[in-house]
Formats: C-alpha cells, sequence, structure tokens
C-alpha cells in the first residue's frame, strides 16, 4: 500500500502530519498530486472546525493528474483546480443557481481533504474541476475558491452603478472584497483594527479607517451623510454585525460573509431597518460558475496574489502557517508540496 502525508487537524492548536494510504480510486475518477493548497480563514474558527475534527483540512487545491482510473474528462498530467464541493446540476437548486443548497453539493468531498499529499477527486466532484492554464502557477490557482466566494458574495449583494462598498476587516478575503470591487469600477471604502493590513487595501484601491475609532461619521462625511450602499461584513462576531447594519445608507444592503457561531443571540434595531429599507442577506461558499469567473480574474491578473499577501510556507511548516494565520501574523498562506 503506497503512503503520503496528510495534515490532520485535531484542534485549533493541535496539527499532527501523520501517515495515510494515497487514495483508491473508483471508475472514472482521478487522483490529484497537491502542489498548493491554501490555509482558509474559516479553517481557523474554532466552533467551525471543532464540528469536524480530527480531519485532514484544506479546501484550496491546485494540483496535477497523475492517475485516471477508467473513463474520465482529465487526463495524466492535467494541472487542475478541484472545488471540494459540487453540485448535481439537476434539482431545483441548481435549475435556480442556488448551487450551495443542492443536497449532492453539500454530501460531495474530495479524499481524504486538500492539505494532503494526494487526493481522490469522486465522479461528482469532477463537475467543479477546472483545467489550469499553463501560465498560471499552482500557487495562484490555489486562490481560486476563496476568490470564488467573494466573486459570489458581490453577485449577491447587487451593487449598482456609483454605489459606495463598505468593507468591514481586512483579511485575505476582505482585501479579495476590495480589489475585486475596485475592479469593478465602484467606490470602495475599508476598516480594519492593523495599520498594515489598512495601508495594503489603500494600495488596492480603498479609502481606510481604523476601526478602533469611531468608524461611522467618517463614513458619513465621505457619503454626503448616507452611509454605504453595499456594506460587506467579513467577521463573524455580533460587534461587526451590530456595526454594519448603522453604516450601511437608506435602501442599502448588509452582506454576512461570514457566520455568527450558532446559538450566538444577534440583536438589532429592527424597526430603523424596517424605515431605512435595508435589505440583510448572507453569501455562503460558492458554486462552479463563480469558481470559472474566479480563475479568469487570476488568469487575467486582475487580481494580485503578491498584493493581497499570499506568502508561500512548506508543507513541513504547515502547523507554523496556521498558527501564523490564527494569531493574524499572516494574511494568506498557501502550503506548497
Amino acid at each position: 500500500m503506497t503512503m503520503m502525508r496528510a495534515a490532520v487537524l485535531y484542534d485549533i492548536d493541535d496539527i499532527r502530519i501523520e501517515e495515510r494510504p494515497v487514495p483508491e480510486l473508483r471508475d472514472g475518477e482521478i487522483l490529484v498530486k497537491t502542489e498548493a493548497s491554501g490555509i482558509c480563514s474559516g479553517d481557523v474558527m474554532p466552533w467551525y472546525i471543532r464540528r469536524k475534527a480530527p480531519v485532514v483540512f484544506g479546501h484550496e487545491p491546485a494540483g496535477r493528474v497523475v492517475d485516471v482510473r477508467g473513463s474520465a474528462a482529465f487526463s495524466i498530467g492535467d494541472r487542475v483546480f478541484v472545488h471540494h464541493h459540487a453540485p448535481c446540476f439537476a434539482c431545483r437548486a441548481c435549475e435556480r443557481g442556488d448551487h450551495v443548497q443542492c443536497a449532492t453539493w453539500r454530501a460531495s468531498s474530495i479524499e481524504p481533504g486538500a492539505m494532503a499529499e494526494y487526493f481522490r477527486v469522486p465522479v461528482t466532484n469532477l463537475g467543479d474541476t477546472i483545467r489550469i492554464p499553463p501560465r498560471v502557477e499552482a500557487v495562484t490557482a490555489s486562490l481560486v475558491e476563496p476568490l470564488a466566494c467573494v466573486v459570489k458574495s458581490l453577485r449577491r449583494a447587487q451593487p449598482k452603478r456609483g454605489d459606495v462598498i463598505y468593507v468591514i476587516g481586512l483579511g485575505i478575503m476582505g482585501l479579495m472584497h476590495v480589489a475585486l470591487a475596485y475592479a469593478r469600477g465602484f467606490t470602495v471604502v475599508a476598516s480594519d483594527f492593523a495599520q498594515a493590513r489598512r495601508e495594503r487595501a489603500q494600495a488596492l484601491g480603498a479609502t481606510t479607517f481604523d476601526a478602533s475609532a469611531d468608524v461611522i461619521p467618517e463614513l458619513h462625511a465621505r457619503t454626503n451623510g448616507r452611509g454605504a450602499d453595499i456594506v460587506i461584513c467579513g467577521p463573524g462576531s455580533p460587534e461587526a454585525l451590530s456595526h454594519a447594519i448603522p453604516a450601511a445608507a437608506p435602501g442599502g444592503t448588509v452582506l454576512m460573509f461570514t457566520p455568527l457561531e450558532p446559538g450566538t443571540p444577534f440583536a438589532f434595531d429592527q424597526s430603523d431597518a424596517y424605515f431605512r429599507d435595508l435589505s440583510l442577506i448572507a453569501s455562503y461558499s460558492c458554486g462552479p460558475d463563480d469558481t470559472r469567473e474566479a480563475l479568469t480574474l487570476l488568469a487575467g491578473q486582475i487580481i494580485d496574489p503578491q498584493a493581497l499577501g499570499v506568502e508561500e510556507r512548506p508543507f513541513a511548516d504547515v502547523g507554523l502557517a496556521y498558527d501564523d494565520l490564527r494569531a493574524g501574523r499572516a494574511i494568506k498562506p498557501v502550503v506548497t508540496f
């Protein structure tokens, strides 16, 4: 039996590199040798990851096909991005474009996870597996999944010409929101506690506010007293969401990009939100249309990984890279194999 190394997450402070069997293929499946895999900000949310642990974590892989069983749409040598979930394309949710609500999407997965030297791609997941263009490096391709989540987020927010978009939190997902919204011609403002992250957002085109101060007066001063037409609430905390709602302009939209921990109480002035005609919406993960658009953006260099703060880390240091992200010392570690 051929063995491989995999990073197993037992808890947020307990990651172990273990030997695991290389997954065996079934008919129509492919085996991918991982070249790069990002650590997601969701991987460091304690309540979220503890529901799954122990688990071979990671869901942002780019790699190369090294084995194919039977008839498959990919060949040995193909460089691919693989989404960890893929829909059936036939149910009512898929017909509506709500791929993440498809039962197949939620049940599908790669084996054992992306933070391993090899992973098996079931036939279902081939529905959201994309060939990587030759000019796109593996580290760049590993950003397809997180960028696709941002593509979906802005699509759901439905910004209109002339809108001001306010991004709360400037981790990698907030910075991606800034970069994509600015590239699409919107006025972008953003806030964060860390000066270095604010400076990075400024370089991407945003006007920034120090989140340790009262941001609302500054925001109103820059928007003729209205507030932001679209507010992207990045952090999954009641404090961030409590700030996002009053930051929205009348008729505006507040988008929850990260969930609160289940059972967390949250109260807001519903009457105020009602008479201001606010929309409170969520955006969860992404689907096949989003991943394809994300790869196009990366291949066209519309989104620059270096400008976002992406850094390569060797697989042997996966635990250190995880700790750096959790402690805020890194913006986006991508593990290379």
